[in-house]
């Protein structure tokens, strides 16, 4: 299966394709993607993820064309961030 693992976090970016069988969860797909290696202080157990724009778990199974997301914390209360505008 086709699928795509997203992060982002300031001007750094992950957007892999990768191939994955049939039957893949969440965790292994991210597992399988360089968000370690890129992102080495990301702890997916502790951080929301989903596929597009659903949060979801990371036993989740994943179908083909999914595009897997992964969330940051919210650093901001976004009504106070209304209020600055």
């Amino acid at each position: 299966m086709n699928i795509t693992v997203v992060y982002v976090e300031g001007e750094k970016r992950l957007l892999q394709k990768l191939v994955v069988p049939e039957e893949s969860t969440v965790a292994q797909a991210i597992d399988k993607s360089d968000l370690g290696r890129k992102f080495p202080h990301v702890d997916i157990a502790s951080t929301k993820v989903g596929v597009f724009g659903k949060v979801t778990k990371l036993n989740a199974a994943v179908n083909d064309g999914d595009r897997i997301e992964i969330y940051r914390p919210i650093t901001a209360d976004p009504e106070k961030a209304k209020k600055k505008d």
